[in-house]
């Protein structure tokens, strides 16, 4: 078939309008100003649109000469994380300061520092997010459960939580999307949950089955890893959690991200958010 120009782009601005009718409204404010003078042609002159369709799954765009350029700030993707056992306050400081600097997405630290990150992040657009039975995901679903509603009441918005690898591997899916179900309960309207599986410790069709439980229990994201098990995110895994969930579900890539190529592969495959240690290093290597 082939395709003039202008049918190339019709077809294109149809797809993203389904790709985003499946994913709901978009945040507010996010391109008011430009979608005022629209007059279509999304995909040639709108940056935002081009967002979208990454934000839905897209790992390769195609368009026609013109097509516009991504808007900058891959900062906006990283989830700045520090989560070892010996970080201190001064490092959190640094942490959210950095945040703050850059417009990382949020940080993400244990839930001992989530109220000093609250007040550091005030008045700014950075989320402060914690972790949920981390990093065994071995906890009681009631205490997992307990624990992300009081991480919320001391200012967390996003929760990561780990899934109790040893239920999965051991066939129990159905106490597996219990444990899900139960912290997706406890959440507040607006907050968001990700979900990590542990993807160094799961075969293929364990990764399979961990993110088909975490969409039908309701989580946002399904996520590759605490970084604490030996293993982080690879292309790979994110492609295949991607190709599970659809374009609906968010999907992060975390452990071992430790460079800008690294980010750039996690996107491609599908990768939607990126927990980073290094968050500073690759905004930097950006820029350059």
């Amino acid at each position: 078939m082939n395709l003039q120009p202008s049918e190339i782009d019709a077809l294109a601005e149809r797809i993203v309008g389904e790709l985003l009718a499946r994913k709901g409204p978009p945040a507010p404010n996010r391109n008011n100003t430009v979608c005022s003078n629209c007059v279509g042609n999304c995909v040639k002159q709108c940056a935002f649109k081009l967002d979208d369709f990454i934000a839905a799954g897209a790992a390769r765009l195609g368009a026609s000469l013109g097509v516009g350029t991504p808007k900058p700030g891959i900062a906006a993707f990283i989830d700045h994380t520090l989560l070892k056992a010996d970080a201190t306050e001064r490092e959190v400081d640094q942490l959210c300061a950095e945040a703050a600097q850059h417009g990382f997405a949020s940080v993400c630290v244990n839930p001992v520092f989530i109220e000093r990150c609250r007040r550091n992040l005030a008045n700014t657009s950075v989320k402060t997010c914690t972790v949920i039975g981390f990093p065994l995901g071995a906890t009681l679903s009631r205490v997992k459960a307990a624990e992300a509603r009081l991480a919320q009441e001391l200012g967390a918005e996003e929760l990561d939580m780990v899934i109790p690898v040893g239920l999965l591997k051991s066939g129990r899916h159905d106490l597996v999307a219990e444990d899900i179900a139960a912290v997706v309960a406890a959440c507040t309207a607006g907050n968001v949950l990700k979900v990590i599986i542990e993807t160094c410790l799961l075969t293929d069709d364990e990764k399979r089955a961990a993110c088909r439980i975490a969409a039908a229990a309701g989580a946002d994201y399904v996520k590759t890893s605490t970084g604490f098990a030996g293993g982080g995110a690879t292309a790979h895994d994110v492609a295949l959690m991607r190709a599970e969930v659809g374009p609906v579900l968010g999907v992060k890539a975390s452990g071992g991200v430790k460079d800008l190529a690294a980010v750039q592969a996690m996107v491609a495959a599908g990768a939607t958010r990126i927990g980073a240690s290094a968050g500073v290093r690759i905004v930097k290597e950006a820029s350059a």
